[in-house]
């Protein structure tokens, strides 16, 4: 089913929203892993399905990216199904943006897999998360993989810089925060033109070379998510309210960070009047290929 998003009368579009749990239950991550992550975020832990984002941001007349992470290979933890999360995402085409994911480890069955989400379940964009999923994304066993991507013409969004899953664990679980450096993206971007890339959340410990790639290349955004705006780098707020200002979509990290919790302490920055609109919504039109 095509999109039916009024995008001239909605407040915002997130473009990083969670599914954590399917309609049977199942969630995508083992509890260890959800209960670090609400600790880091210091909140409770929320574990909605699509159906619950929809309603939620319907309320807020908001439209949301809606995925969740393929980690099975490096965690054993089955994951949650893209067909499930796409389907019942067409289900509410008014409010929810589904994208997929797949774990670059499934080889050639993972790219007729993306293939597949984008050809017969109207999949927008997938998601990658290098440090849980163990790999470099310029790792040129993962470029066929980008390659089909760019022909099916949707974004791929990678989690960047630290990650609040596994935080305060012993080891962090084994995850390995080197692999979401965005400098590895930059050869991602340069070696595939036409692909669309997100760099999603303030990418520390690596803020300036996330600045760096998407003010070099044309076809790399940066996604806001992650963090409440009141600790993002001020680098980041001066690049986003100038240099960057059509290149930085808003997003939340829901269900670990809400929405209305990041758009209120955005109004504590001093962001010029007229950007305000280009990051809450019309960037996100543009990178997501919407109109």
């Amino acid at each position: 089913m095509a999109l039916q998003l009024d995008l001239d009368n909605l407040v915002a579009i997130d473009v990083h929203t969670h599914v954590h749990a399917d309609t049977h239950g199942h969630k995508a991550l083992d509890d260890e892993l959800n209960a670090a992550a609400a600790k880091y975020f210091k909140g409770d832990p929320y574990d909605p399905t699509v159906p619950d984002i929809a309603a939620d941001y319907r309320a807020k007349n908001m439209a949301a990216v809606v995925f969740t992470v393929d980690i099975e290979h490096a965690t054993g933890h089955p994951a949650l199904s893209n067909e499930e999360i796409a389907d019942l995402a067409a289900q509410h085409p008014d409010v929810l943006i589904p994208f997929g994911s797949v774990d670059p480890a499934r080889g050639a069955k993972g790219i007729a897999l993306a293939r597949k989400l984008v050809t017969e379940h109207d999949v927008r964009g997938f998601k990658f998360h290098p440090s849980i999923q163990a790999f470099e994304p310029n790792d040129r066993a993962v470029y066929p993989l980008y390659e089909e991507l760019q022909s099916l013409g949707v974004p791929a969004l990678f989690h960047t810089g630290q990650t609040g899953i596994g935080a305060g664990l012993p080891g962090g679980r084994g995850i390995k925060l080197r692999y979401s450096d965005p400098m590895l993206l930059d050869d991602v971007a340069a070696d595939f033109p036409d692909l669309t890339i997100i760099m999603a959340h303030p990418s520390v410990p690596w803020q300036d070379q996330a600045i760096s790639v998407a003010t070099h290349k044309a076809n790399v955004y940066i996604d806001l998510s992650g963090w409440s705006p009141k600790y993002f780098p001020p680098q980041l707020v001066k690049a986003a309210n100038g240099l960057l200002k059509r290149k930085v979509l808003f997003g939340s990290d829901y269900p670990l960070l809400k929405p209305e919790r990041w758009m209120s302490d955005f109004e504590t920055l001093d962001i010029k009047p007229e950007v305000k609109p280009l990051i809450f919504k019309e960037n996100a039109i543009r990178a997501l290929g919407l109109r």
